[in-house]
């Protein structure tokens, strides 16, 4: 994978995407997948010596349009653990906001960086960043797809689960955009059946253009429903997002009018099996999107599934830049 762009999972096959999970699951714990045990432990180092996957010497630019703290504090470590070096790029305090094209942009961090990891509002924005780079660019966030989160995602289910084949995946709220165009995508191709739970208006519901793409390599169901108790009923996963993201600060009122039967509550993990898992990518409204009791309670991992950035993204790192 030396060298590839990670723009969207429908970018990767099921065999590379497991590989990568897999690599993500035995670094978390101190081991390499293709060379056997590890000499560090944890951090990445240890006395004994460093990992044998390392990204020495090398630098990431990490170039953020959008607010982050997961993100941004996750590769910034993993870089470090890694041995490399990761440099945090505010769009708005570069020539690009001064209308420097994306395309120049990217041709000059290419001669200084070993990678480019951008957090931008438009997918197109990241596509021609990857055109014009010469190094791999990584998505940490567009509009249209979260991979690396998706990988955090499924790293914590198969460690909670298991396995993913043959799971039930509800997805609540918006399914019209990044979060759930990724779940989608990466838990389909893994064999889970995903189930998104929206309102029925055209501006929540599924973006038919990505799932026409994601259902060509589905192994596993995708499809909608509006009974928000109908669509938990037997799920292994319930998992929903923050109804009003960044830039839609203007529809706040009216989303939460219309989201508001698709809260994730107590209810709702009733109609769920008893070992179901609740995930929220976070930052979390508690008393919209998921109530209190159900984020902090004995079913929810959102803790697990945040560290998981850090060890997914490592594998990304290291396979793609290493």
């Amino acid at each position: 994978m030396k060298g590839r762009h990670f723009l969207t999972l429908l970018d990767y096959r099921k065999a590379e995407i497991e590989y990568l999970l897999d690599l993500a699951i035995r670094m978390k714990k101190g081991q390499d997948s293709a060379d056997g045990p590890l000499k560090g432990k944890g951090s990445g180092r240890g006395a004994e010596g460093e990992w044998k996957r390392s990204l020495k010497n090398k630098s990431l630019a990490m170039l953020f349009q959008k607010a982050s703290t997961r993100t941004r504090v996750s590769f910034e470590v993993g870089m470090t653990q890694l041995d490399g070096h990761a440099l945090f790029m505010d769009m708005s305090t570069t020539q690009l906001g001064r209308g420097e094209t994306i395309g120049d942009t990217a041709q000059t961090l290419s001669r200084y960086v070993d990678g480019i990891m951008a957090r931008l509002y438009k997918h197109s924005d990241i596509e021609e960043l990857a055109k014009y780079a010469k190094v791999p660019v990584i998505n940490a966030l567009t509009d249209l797809y979260h991979p690396c989160q998706t990988m955090a995602d499924m790293m914590t289910v198969i460690e909670k689960k298991g396995k993913i084949a043959g799971l039930k995946v509800v997805f609540y709220g918006d399914c019209g955009f990044n979060m759930f165009n990724c779940t989608a995508i990466g838990f389909s191709k893994l064999g889970a059946d995903v189930v998104g739970c929206c309102p029925n208006l055209p501006n929540y519901s599924l973006n038919e253009k990505v799932m026409a793409k994601a259902r060509k390599e589905a192994i596993g169901k995708i499809s909608v429903e509006h009974d928000a108790m109908k669509a938990a009923k037997d799920a292994d996963v319930i998992m929903t997002d923050v109804w009003v993201s960044m830039g839609q600060d203007a529809e706040k009122a009216k989303r939460l009018q219309e989201l508001k039967d698709y809260q994730v509550n107590a209810k709702v993990m009733a109609q769920a099996k008893k070992d179901a898992i609740f995930m929220h990518c976070l930052p979390a409204h508690r008393g919209e999107e998921v109530s209190a009791d159900v984020i902090d309670g004995r079913q929810s991992v959102v803790f697990d599934e945040a560290e998981n950035r850090l060890h997914a993204q490592k594998a990304i790192l290291a396979e793609l830049m290493g």
